[in-house]
């Protein structure tokens, strides 16, 4: 405390005021008591200096930064120098001010009762919940005004959103919950706390609550001030300076987290903080650096320091004052050498600095600067802080917007005049704001913090109206966006390079590649949509003419030059900044503005965009030295301004009524207009061409950009609406040959069958040509602008997506072309959206191939769309991938053959349009001008004649736009009208008039064509009949002159020229037009006369019969009936293919004319066949037959491919059927038919078949894996639940691995090593299960195949070094080779009947079989292969699961993991035909089993241990012993009593360890024997769990029966005999303790006791059962559950047989007993009771085995995944207890834990990966909360198995972007389940790949 009293020097009070010093010492409550009552007198003067003294010292500024400086000079000026002395390291000073803050504030009470008193207070209206990125909130756009509107979680559950549209999200850059706030939300969305409006009843709150905190508050502020001022340095001074901020704002987290938790203790509280952070006059007083105190001067000092560092100026030292004066003077961006009048010292804007280090950038393009810009200046340049809001939120900046101060300054917000001060204060700092971001090196993090706060001011309507008006915020914004983009302009290259004036942005700036501006933009986006700000937009001529002097910034940006020889050495990827830029810059804001001219009364803001808009245009054209030929080679996709124009004409026209014609321009202007966009037209034709395939393939990704769904309604759709304008206004001639010159396909359109295309490659003309008509057919049949609604538009949207590919809700609502309402997630009335989805298309559910792919919800088109919507020219628009277009023309031809509309190939369908909106009558006649007629019919007449380069789409475009043409015909024209003379005669000789339906008849007889010398056409001479003055007399006769398109366009152009402007730009004419001609490249051209006489009908005709390949296949259909004419019924829409198309026309022909009518029947009457001219005939006879001879390859080829599929389709029917396991396998291992005597295998590497034999040994593939699914099964059928609250917990004490684990730890604990090992099975978990595809091979041949594979370099996704290989035939995944033995699998004298030999001989063999010692076998190549895959299958599972023994690596741990593995495999093939064998049969397990290979294997490594015959069990079973009690007594440890042993593990070792093979007899002898230890197990099991009465009765009715006939086979005898003879030990005498037996008694009826003995019983009969069908083949039977105990008995041959039908069946009645009954039963029970003796509470638990287990399941999930999500995603881990970044939960024990967390790794291994091993033995299943997905981690591998959540259009929503609520989908967790328990994850997923112990 000394060292505060002693810093304090110097302060405002004199010094002799001051507190003596004991005072400090004194409490601090009592002080801050003391100075309260002081101040609470009316005269308090007194009481406020001293309250100030004591701030002063306990508040000095110095010491804690001094110290972080490491105590320099700051500290010695501190007075004293102690200052940095005492103080116990950095952070107790602050720890002591905070302390006094508390404690003064609340006047001596505590601190936590004050802020309780100060909540009461609270008129919580508001939320105001702040949150910081990567938060979960809500956002209900059916209660959202604005589209941010956004809810924390607990807001969004509190309120009723049922029903409503919304979605769940992470946010990116932070937000707050607006719940209360009716400005941004409508009430009815507000939750229950928020709902009142409380405020009436809140009482008013005492002065004296808050009065200390009016007095502490400035001071504390201020301090935190300076602290801030004191820490900062200008980066440009010193470069560690990062890392210095950083520090400091370490040091000040306690200061702005108290100041955090002021404003969260209410409104009353807020409204003290607004008043001390708004209040002038207390900054003036404490901040102005005058008066005596040093500190307070030098921290003024370093204030001015940093506004100047600031490229800003402190305004007194400007001649300007406030805001508003016009600063006079360039623009800062002038280059920064005026320190002249303004007075600004030393100013450098950052723009500057990185001019500097820029110009020396290599190959960096020279920026251009402008400094003709004389804008506000005070705007960029001024700022004057009057509070310490302003400068708190200047330092905010500076400091990069740290996240503790955004907190708390959005915090504060809910207090009404905050939020006003604030907004204002934020508007006035825009510029500098912008400034800071430009320089920052972290602008992702800045930005996302600029918006957090901006997006809360400016979401609010009234507020930003208020802003705008007081404080020019439009004006800010407006300037400092084009100020921003000023830094980085480059000269334009874009048409005369040399000469352009034009600046375009540098799309490979940071400033656009980072998308650095996008802050900026993003508000000015969220202003413009509210309308009363957008009016002042729209209304304020200046701020158009700067918006549009921004966008033309972007025009033109990002030229693209062809590259003519060799590929660019580097591929530019600059295109996504310029696409990204328009969009958000240019684009977004145009949605904005035009959202607010809908009516007719906006009409004056559209002229105004407009004027502006051309006026801009008008200078670029200026700029760039446009007049009418546009750069070759050269392409840009940027053009907002025509755009803009576009879209302001647009609407216009659609919703205000405007006159057309009054906002274009003149017809020069329209021509000027078109270039471009055609030009981007015809460039993407050309890089479909591959013509720009050496610029690499960005300018394909640019191309498919430009018609991507998002980009496209602001990109391609304004540019061909542009076109349809300038066509429906320019003369139609000039626009149809500026079309085909653009396309570059001139010089194909001639009649002759050669021509030169000096500009074309003849490999790009097909495709030019089609790109050229396509494009036609697009202009003249699109509507979008053109009259749709927007319903209508929406369907053809949704259809053309939907006939492309089926698709999901989500991907449709993606595609389709949102209207772009700035920052909506939403398209305009999704409630059309889906009624409009569910009129055209209908839902298909997620379903299941097998193999696993799973599919999601789709949609996919309705019938009758397909039959009258389809609209091939939609589909071409809007395809990204020209795969689209054909895979719509597939499912289109599938329909109609399926429907049986048409069974041929059908070409794309005719579609009425809708109608034109009157303005745009003009566009069709571009369909009545003679230049397209003569295309038309050229080609038509070359594809007759079969010229190169044209191709069936090209004719069927042509036919598309004759149809048009005859649906859209001009009024009708009297039948015989003369042509019109006059000026248009320049081809009058091809056709008289501009009308198509005249034209069509209007034969042409000789056409001139100009031809290389080399074309056949000039070698004959012209007809005589065409002397010169011939064909002038009869019209019809007459020969058409050479047409060149190029000269018709250059001459309308000059008419249009002249008409306009006089000779002006006459000059310009031959330097502009002399780059076309290419000299010297052309061979001579002559001029030839072609003999054609066919008009565009007889052309039609003919085109009939070719294309039908037959004569006269056209026949007039009204000739038989006139109906047809009169009533025609031609329908909207039409299927067919090009015969049909040519019947359409004619008959659409001949409707329109009766000239037409009569023609078509004249030639049809002819019946000549089509004559080719002479040059071509012999080409053409063979074209037909050539046609004819493709039809039939074709159809050969097709029916190859057919046969191939189905073949490759059985096979993989047969290979993959992994997924159920109760369909047959085709591939046998095994055929046992005739009784073969070996069994033969096909290698599938080599192809060989054979034997396998000891030199070359046969193996199967096969997979071991370490399984713990077994472990799994519970004994409760109740299903566990996936814990969702605190309360439920999982805990695994009832799985069968616990209960097994938990015996033989009791069994070691009482018994001998050796025998307790022998006594149980384990594998349980971490169990090896053995699996195969059934595939076989040499094993030396699998040796080659892994050295090849271990050569191969491609990645795989598994790993060769671990043996890992995929079977060579049907790709499964394996990883080992199991040997088969020689000799036959199934066993020969099978079925032979039971020999005559006695159970008593049996045994005896058996017996002495087992006493042979295995021979070690001989060192063969299978004895190798078999130790070889038994090591394999030891290292499977992790050695913790196969070391169970005291003394580790004893062989008795060997010998009881090799039987477990049988016994696993057993078990696990029970589990997989669903826990018992009522469905018999032989399994398909059967045929891919590898059970019996695997006994092989085990039983020769079991045979090399011999079982001491002492201790064989087999001798206590069948022989009784002399003396047991020597027996028991001479060891300290006895042996596993037999009736504690696990009866199947016996009847395994057994079996084992005989001499294989193993004869039927013996299975059945030693079955029986351990059948009648099974029986007496289960009586004393019963014995012990019936109560004392039950026992006696049973006791005393079993002696009754003793002496009847056959009593060894009767139950309750032998009950009886137990219960007497285990009563001679301590069993029974403990109290009936509940835990053991039933809880609830019984009553044991003599039914319910056959029952319980028979459920006992049956496991051990399933499991001999199965292993008798393994080992010696023949079928289980199948039965019904009932009687599976009595099927299972007599297969095995226990039941004698069925013949006693007489009396019930009684499961005693299946006894042999080797040895009497009342001998051996008394022996066994003996050893218990001797064992009882010494530990009586352990003997019951060990008789009750507990033998029903339930089949193993995976957890029960809740319906919806919000109850999950809430639940886990902000729960902490158990391990370290942070909240992880991606927390998951497994599904199988329901564990949650870190997915990648390196907190919970443990040597090397991160947690899921750990927990895979712990619970699944390698096998993990886990539900990433964060993302909805499942993962499956197998051993090394893992894969993302996909979602079992689906949304309710039944889609995945992975990483839960889409935040639709989720609900379970039972049937893929079914299919999960189903994988995990039939271990086939390997087989179905395919995409795994390695985790390297990182998950």
């Amino acid at each position: 405390m000394a060292a505060a009293a002693a810093a304090a020097v110097g302060g405002q009070p004199s010094p002799q005021s001051e507190p003596p010093q004991p005072e400090l010492g004194r409490d601090k409550a009592a002080t801050a008591a003391h100075l309260k009552a002081a101040l609470s007198r009316p005269d308090n003067r007194a009481g406020a200096e001293e309250l100030q003294a004591l701030l002063e010292r306990v508040l000095s500024a110095e010491r804690p930064l001094a110290r972080a400086e490491g105590g320099g000079e700051e500290a010695a000026a501190a007075g004293g120098g102690g200052g940095g002395g005492s103080g116990g390291g950095p952070g107790a000073a602050e720890e002591e001010a905070l302390e006094w803050c508390k404690c003064l504030l609340a006047g001596g009470g505590g601190y936590e009762e004050f802020c309780a008193a100060v909540r009461a207070y609270d008129p919580a209206a508001l939320c105001g919940l702040v949150w910081t990125a990567n938060f979960v909130a809500y956002r209900c756009r059916t209660c959202g005004i604005s589209p941010c509107m956004s809810l924390c979680a607990e807001c969004f559950h509190q309120g009723d959103h049922t029903g409503h549209d919304f979605n769940m999200f992470r946010s990116q850059a932070g937000g707050a919950c607006d719940c209360g706030d009716s400005n941004v939300m409508r009430e009815s969305g507000f939750c229950k706390r928020h709902q009142i409006k409380s405020s009436s009843n809140i009482p008013c709150v005492p002065k004296d609550l808050l009065m200390m905190s009016e007095f502490v508050l400035p001071r504390f502020i201020f301090c935190l001030i300076q602290y801030l001022r004191e820490g900062y340095n200008e980066p440009a001074v010193d470069v560690s300076s990062e890392k210095d901020l950083h520090k400091v704002l370490q040091l000040l987290g306690p200061q702005i987290s108290f100041l955090e938790d002021l404003t969260k203790m209410g409104g009353a509280m807020r409204s003290v903080l607004t008043q001390v952070l708004t209040n002038q006059q207390n900054y003036k007083d404490l901040s102005s650096g005058l008066g005596e105190n040093a500190c307070a001067k030098k921290s003024h000092e370093k204030y001015l320091i940093a506004l100047k560092g600031s490229g800003l100026a402190f305004p007194e030292d400007k001649l300007t004052c406030g805001m508003q004066d016009q600063a006079a003077g360039t623009s800062s961006l002038a280059v920064s050498g005026f320190a002249g009048a303004t007075g600004t010292s030393g100013q450098v804007d950052s723009s500057d600095e990185e001019d500097q280090d820029g110009g020396q950038g290599v190959g960096k393009r020279k920026r251009v600067k402008l400094s003709s810009s004389v804008k506000d200046q005070s705007i960029m340049d001024v700022l004057k802080h009057k509070s310490f809001l302003e400068e708190l939120l200047f330092w905010t900046i500076k400091y990069e917007f740290p996240q503790k101060m955004v907190t708390f300054l959005l915090n504060m917000l809910p207090d009404q005049d905050y939020k006003i001060a604030f907004t204002k204060t934020f508007v006035q700092h825009y510029a500098f704001i912008m400034k800071t971001l430009k320089k920052s090196h972290e602008s992702d993090t800045m930005s996302n913090r600029i918006v957090h706060i901006s997006v809360q001011l400016f979401s609010n309507e009234e507020l930003a109206r208020q802003v705008t008006e007081e404080c020019q915020l439009l004006d800010i914004m407006v300037t400092v966006l084009l100020y921003m983009m000023e830094s980085c302009l480059i000269k334009s290259e874009l048409q005369d390079e040399e000469n352009s004036l034009h600046v375009v942005v540098n799309c490979g700036e940071a400033l656009l590649k980072n998308n650095t501006y996008w802050p900026l933009v993003s508000d000015f986006i969220n202003i413009l949509s509210h309308q009363s700000v957008a009016k002042k937009f729209l209304e304020d001529h200046g701020l158009l003419v700067t918006w549009m002097n921004f966008v033309s910034f972007f025009q033109g940006m990002n030229l693209n030059k062809r590259e003519l020889n060799e590929h660019v050495e580097f591929e530019s990827q600059t295109y996504y900044a310029a696409f990204a830029a328009e969009l958000e810059a240019c684009a977004q804001p145009m949605w904005g503005l035009l959202s607010h001219c809908k009516i007719r009364e906006t009409q004056e803001y559209t002229r105004n965009v407009v004027r502006y808009c051309l006026e801009a245009l008008q200078d670029w054209f200026d700029a760039i030295n446009f007049v009418d030929e546009p750069a070759p080679n050269q392409v840009t996709f940027h053009l907002p301004l025509h755009r803009y124009y576009a879209m302001f004409l647009s609407k216009a026209v659609k919703c205000q009524e405007l006159d057309l014609d009054s906002i274009l321009p003149d017809q020069e202007m329209l021509m000027k207009l078109m270039i471009h966009p055609l030009q981007i037209q015809a460039s993407l034709s050309e890089i479909h061409s591959n013509m720009w395939v050496r610029n690499g393939l960005q300018i394909k990704g640019q191309a498919m950009t430009y018609v991507q769904s998002h980009f496209c309604n602001s990109m391609i759709d304004p540019d061909i609406y542009l076109l349809q304008v300038c066509a429906s206004r320019l003369d139609p001639d000039y626009f149809i040959s500026s079309v085909f010159e653009r396309f570059k396909v001139v010089d194909l359109l001639t009649m002759a069958s050669q021509h030169q295309n000096t500009i074309l490659d003849s490999e790009h003309e097909r495709s030019m040509l089609e790109g050229a008509l396509t494009f036609l057919v697009i202009l003249l049949s699109l509507r979008l602008h053109l009259g749709m609604t927007d319903d209508e538009i929406l369907r053809a949207e949704m259809v053309a997506q939907l006939c492309m590919n089926d698709r999901t809700h989500s991907s449709l609502l993606d595609l389709i072309p949102e209207n772009p309402n700035p920052k909506s997630g939403i398209i305009p009335g999704s409630y059309s959206f889906e009624s409009v989805l569910s009129a055209v298309a209908d839902f298909k559910a997620p379903v299941f191939e097998p193999g696993g792919s799973m599919q999601q919800g789709m949609y996919t088109p309705k019938a009758e769309v397909w039959d009258r919507e389809f609209d091939p020219v939609m589909v071409i628009l809007r395809t990204v991938y020209r795969r689209d277009v054909q895979s719509a023309m597939d499912r289109y031809t599938a329909f109609l053959k399926q429907s049986g509309k048409f069974p041929g190939n059908p070409w794309p369908p005719y579609k009425k349009r809708t109608p034109l909106h009157p303005s745009y009558r003009g566009l069709m006649r571009l369909l009545h001008c003679k230049t397209l007629h003569i295309v038309l019919f050229t080609l038509l007449y070359k594809i007759l004649m079969d010229h190169q380069n044209l191709s069936e789409h090209v004719l069927c475009m042509v036919l598309y736009l004759i149809e048009l043409g005859l649906e859209n015909s001009p009024e009708e024209e009297p039948d015989e009208e003369e042509p019109v003379g006059g000026q248009e005669r320049c081809h009058d000789s091809w056709f008289p008039g501009s009308n198509l339906v005249s034209n069509m008849r209007h034969f042409i007889n000789y056409v001139r064509v100009r031809v290389p010398e080399t074309a056949p056409e000039v070698k004959r001479e012209p007809p005589a009949s065409t002397s010169s003055d011939s064909f002038a007399s009869t019209q019809n006769s007459g020969t058409a002159q050479v047409f060149s398109l190029v000269a018709e366009r250059r001459k309308k152009f000059q008419e249009i020229i002249n008409r306009n402007s006089g000779e002006a730009n006459q000059v310009v004419r031959p330097k502009t037009s002399s780059k076309w001609s290419a000299p010297g490249s052309t061979p001579q051209l002559t001029t030839a006369i072609l003999e054609i006489k066919e008009s565009i009908l007889s052309l039609l005709i003919k085109l009939h019969h070719k294309l039908s390949g037959k004569q006269n296949s056209y026949y007039p259909p009204w000739l038989d009936d006139l109906e047809i004419l009169i009533q025609p019924e031609i329908p909207k829409y039409c299927h067919g293919d090009g015969m049909t198309a040519v019947e359409r026309i004619l008959l659409k022909a001949a409707l329109q004319s009766r000239l037409n009518k009569r023609i078509i029947e004249e030639i049809c009457r002819k019946v000549t066949p089509p004559v080719p001219p002479k040059k071509t005939s012999s080409a053409e006879k063979k074209t037909l037959d050539k046609e004819e001879r493709r039809q039939k390859a074709r159809e050969r080829q097709q029916k190859l491919l057919a046969e191939f599929a189905s073949r490759q389709k059985s096979f993989m029917e047969t290979a993959m059927d992994v997924d159920s396991p109760e369909t047959d396998i085709a591939m046998e291992i095994v055929t046992p038919e005739q009784q073969v005597s070996e069994a033969v295998y096909d290698c599938v590497i080599c192809g060989q078949s054979g034997p396998s034999s000891e030199e070359r040994p046969t193996g199967l593939v096969v997979l071991l894996q370490a399984s713990s699914v077994l472990g799994q099964c519970r004994n409760s059928t109740e299903p566990k639940k996936l814990p969702t609250t605190e309360e439920e917990q999982i805990y695994p004490w009832d799985t069968c691995a616990a209960v097994h684990d938990v015996r033989l730890s009791l069994l070691q604990r009482f018994f001998k090593d050796s025998s307790c090992l022998q006594a149980v099975s384990i594998g349980w978990e971490g169990g090896v299960y053995v699996q195969t595809c059934g595939h076989t091979l040499h094993i030396d041949c699998h040796k080659s195949y892994m050295e090849s594979l271990r050569n191969d370099q491609v990645l795989q996704g598994f790993s060769v070094e671990k043996g890992e290989f995929t079977c060579p035939l049907c790709r499964q995944f394996a990883n080992s080779v199991l040997p088969c033995y020689p000799g036959n699998n199934v066993e020969n004298s099978l079925w032979q009947c039971h020999s005559n030999k006695s159970l008593q001989e049996l045994i005896k063999e058996v017996e002495e079989l087992q006493e042979q010692l295995g021979i070690f076998p001989s060192e063969t190549n299978l004895s190798k292969e078999m130790e070889s895959v038994m090591k394999d299958i030891k290292s499977t599972t992790q050695k913790k699961y196969t070391d169970y023994s005291k003394t580790p690596g004893s062989p008795d741990n060997d010998f009881l993991f090799m039987y477990s593995v049988a016994r696993t495999n057993l078990e696990l093939e029970l589990i997989h035909r669903g826990g018992n064998l009522c469905s018999g049969g032989a399994s398909t397990a059967g045929k891919r089993s590898c059970l019996n290979q695997l006994f092989h294997v085990l039983a020769m490594h079991m045979r090399l241990y011999s079982i001491d015959s002492a201790y064989n069990p087999w001798k206590k079973l069948t022989q009784l012993m002399q003396d047991m009690n020597s027996q028991l007594c001479n060891e300290e440890q006895p042996e596993v009593p037999v009736l504690y042993r696990d009866v199947s593990s016996l009847l395994l070792i057994q079996i084992l360890t005989m001499p294989q093979p193993l004869h039927k007899e013996h299975f059945t002898c030693i079955v029986k024997v351990l059948f009648t230890l099974l029986y007496t197990q289960a009586l004393a099991a019963l014995s012990v769990k019936c109560c004392e009465e039950d026992r006696l009765a049973w006791k005393d009715l079993g002696t009754l029966k003793k002496n009847t006939c056959n009593a060894e086979k009767s139950w309750e005898v032998l009950l009886s005999l137990v219960i007497s003879e285990l009563s001679k030990g301590k069993l029974y005498l403990e109290g009936e303790t509940e835990e053991l037996g039933m809880v609830n008694p019984i009553a044991w009826s003599p039914d319910n006791i056959e029952r319980y003995l028979q459920q006992f019983c049956l496991p051990f009969l399933r499991i001999t059962s199965l292993l008798q069908h393994h080992l010696f083949g023949g079928d289980l039977p199948s039965c019904q559950e009932e009687e599976e105990f009595t099927v299972l008995a007599s297969c095995l041959g226990l039941l004698p047989s069925f013949s006693q039908t007489a009396h019930p069946f009684t499961s005693a009645s299946c006894l042999d007993w080797p040895v009497p009954a009342f001998d051996i039963i008394p022996q066994w029970c003996f050893e218990v009771t001797s064992f009882s003796e010494r530990h009586a509470e352990q003997v019951k638990v060990l008789l009750i085995q507990e033998s029903k287990w339930d089949l193993p399941h995976l957890l029960q999930l809740p319906e919806n995944y919000n109850t999950i999500f809430q639940y886990y995603h902000r729960k902490t881990c158990s391990v370290c207890t942070k909240v992880p970044k991606d927390p998951a939960v497994c599904l199988v024990c329901g564990t949650f834990v870190c997915l990648k967390g390196l907190c919970c790794k443990q040597q090397s291994y991160c947690e899921c990966v750990l927990h895979s091993q712990n619970c699944g033995a390698g096998t993990g299943i886990f539900l990433l909360i964060n993302a909805s997905v499942i993962i499956i981690i197998r051993g090394h591998r893992f894969c993302l198995w996909g979602s079992v959540y689906l949304d309710a259009h039944g889609e995945e929503d992975r990483d839960l972007r889409r935040g639709k609520p989720l609900y379970i989908c039972k049937e893929r967790y079914k299919v999960l389940e189903q994988q995990w328990v039939s271990h086939t994850f390997d087989h179905i997923n395919k995409r795994w790949g390695p985790h390297y112990n990182g998950l």
